[in-house]
């Protein structure tokens, strides 16, 4: 057992290695001018952006290290290999910036729109397509005024200080405003990183909370107390669709998933799918821009699509699928743990940056006494008496069949 513990802490140390190299977003992002010379032009030139140029030799030398470590007798090799695998994707992605074959890598790190889903026959455009016709009769209702987004940078880092504060105490991450960064807000296990110019509702701050900090910045801090298994203190991208799926859940358990942030997500699927079919940066934009009252935001919602990749089309950056994507999945993983008497899993998903096809390997890890218990989880977690509730509930409507439910119900509404 104890020569099994050193492959283990072996092969997660090389990986984590390899791993320290790839800064995807960093490499990614856009300068600042980009968006103000798009609207200098009047929404009418495609933006110009240039990529340093990667090499990336270096990283695909420490992913082979962590392969020549791994043993064939192993019972983690795939676990081990999985990463490895997902990180010379990366690689690759990052050395093909601004190129078509970008999109072949970004398709085999965060999937595409029309990739199925576990049930073998529905889609994440499928689900976007389907939010996006009950937008439109949902449009025909009075739902009043939305919360304005009338509070400012400074604002909202006093109320993010004093929640990461409660919440870590010594392990918080310091709040600071930001000239460089393009998104409303970063987190890291370090700092957290506010736009100085953006502006936020009262629903922004509380969605930013439960998503950034009470669980990006939560499992970060997690997996680098994980001394033994140092790969989970690395957000690489196979870790990536868990996360953003428990971050748009926690939105989801605590009521702050707010309509205008779920067509946001939805929409951004479908913008990548223009993409994919040939749409150029200028037509996704203006699908966008009819979708919101805000052109920044919409500048915002088409940058995020075409970061990295092609601005003419047909190379996106498939990233932004992983919201709804990793909700269907965390979601479904919670009902089905619950359902079968397995709720003690659920403290698994924070023990650092993982992927929820991991949670196998997990189990085994924490008997073989190589992972320690996450030192922080959400509020929703910690007394998880109405989540199991809903948990078991939502199970439970899962079995049967409501279709002949809903015929009634929807007989009675046309008769109104």
């Amino acid at each position: 057992m104890e020569k099994e513990k050193d492959h283990i802490i072996k092969m997660s140390d090389q990986l984590y290695e390899a791993s320290k190299q790839i800064r995807i977003l960093r490499n990614i992002d856009w300068p600042a001018e980009v968006k103000e010379q798009f609207f200098k032009n009047k929404e009418t030139k495609l933006p110009i952006i240039e990529y340093k140029p990667i090499d990336p030799t270096d990283i695909l030398r420490e992913i082979d290290k962590a392969r020549a470590i791994i043993p064939n007798s192993s019972r983690f090799k795939n676990w081990a290999h999985g990463i490895a695998n997902t990180l010379e994707n990366s690689a690759y992605l990052l050395a093909n910036l601004g190129q078509k074959e970008f999109y072949k890598y970004s398709q085999k790190l965060y999937g595409c729109p029309k990739d199925t889903l576990p049930d073998g026959k529905s889609n994440s455009l499928d689900l976007a397509s389907y939010l996006e016709e009950m937008y439109e009769n949902i449009g025909k209702l009075n739902l009043g005024a939305e919360s304005p987004a009338n509070l400012n940078a400074e604002t909202v880092q006093k109320r993010m200080l004093t929640e990461v504060n409660s919440m870590f105490g010594s392990d918080a991450p310091e709040v600071i405003i930001d000239k460089e960064v393009s998104s409303k807000a970063i987190a890291g296990r370090r700092r957290i990183r506010i736009r100085h110019d953006a502006l936020f509702s009262d629903l922004d701050i509380d969605q930013l909370i439960h998503h950034e900090a009470f669980i990006h910045v939560a499992t970060s801090i997690n997996g680098h107390s994980q001394k033994q298994l140092k790969i989970l203190a690395a957000s690489h991208p196979g870790t990536t669709k868990t996360q953003e799926g428990l971050a748009v859940f926690a939105e989801y358990i605590t009521g702050h998933l707010d309509l205008d942030r779920l067509r946001r997500l939805s929409d951004r699927i479908l913008g990548i799918q223009m993409a994919i079919d040939g749409a150029d940066f200028i037509q996704v934009y203006n699908f966008f821009k009819e979708k919101t009252v805000s052109k920044e935001q919409a500048f915002e919602n088409t940058r995020r699509v075409f970061r990295g990749g092609v601005i003419t089309g047909g190379a996106p950056f498939t990233k932004d699928i992983v919201y709804l994507d990793g909700l269907q999945h965390v979601h479904n993983f919670l009902k089905t743990v619950v359902a079968d008497g397995r709720a003690d899993l659920l403290h698994l998903l924070f023990v650092g940056k993982l992927d929820i096809e991991d949670i196998a390997e997990m189990v085994q890890f924490k008997k073989l006494g190589l992972l320690n218990d996450a030192l922080y989880l959400p509020p929703w977690l910690k007394d998880i008496r109405f989540l199991l509730s809903y948990l078991a509930y939502s199970s439970f409507l899962n079995n049967i069949d409501l279709s002949l439910m809903k015929d009634h119900y929807k007989r009675m509404v046309y008769e109104l």
